[in-house]
């Protein structure tokens, strides 16, 4: 069973950064694609920014320059770094896998909160 746990997530303000992991068990975690998704009070849950199996990246127009992601299969970890954040990012942000067959597993969330 594949289980997808974050952390990271708090409050920080206008400019600060923050660093989210995403640990992964129960599958190859290599062979996954990963991604981060966000969802904001009100709206509906949003691609952030993804990592494919061998490494190549996606990002939203909103959050590029800004945020990085990155894996390293030896800690079965994604990680997501966001710097210059903006209130604007506040959100619940999710961890996703994706395997070989296309299946999704989803992570708990971890709350964002950006503010003075």
């Amino acid at each position: 069973q594949v289980q997808l746990v974050e952390s990271g997530g708090g409050l920080v303000q206008p400019g600060g950064s923050l660093r989210l992991s995403c640990v992964v068990s129960g599958f190859t975690f290599s062979s996954l694609a990963m991604s981060w998704f966000r969802q904001a009070p009100g709206k509906e849950r949003e691609l952030v920014a993804s990592i494919s199996s061998g490494s190549n990246t996606y990002y939203a127009d909103s959050v590029k320059g800004r945020f990085t992601i990155s894996r390293d299969n030896a800690k079965n970890t994604v990680y997501l770094q966001m710097n210059s954040l903006k209130p604007e990012d506040t959100a619940v942000y999710y961890c996703k896998a994706r395997d070989w067959s296309g299946h999704n597993y989803w992570g708990q969330g971890t709350q964002i909160t950006v503010s003075s």
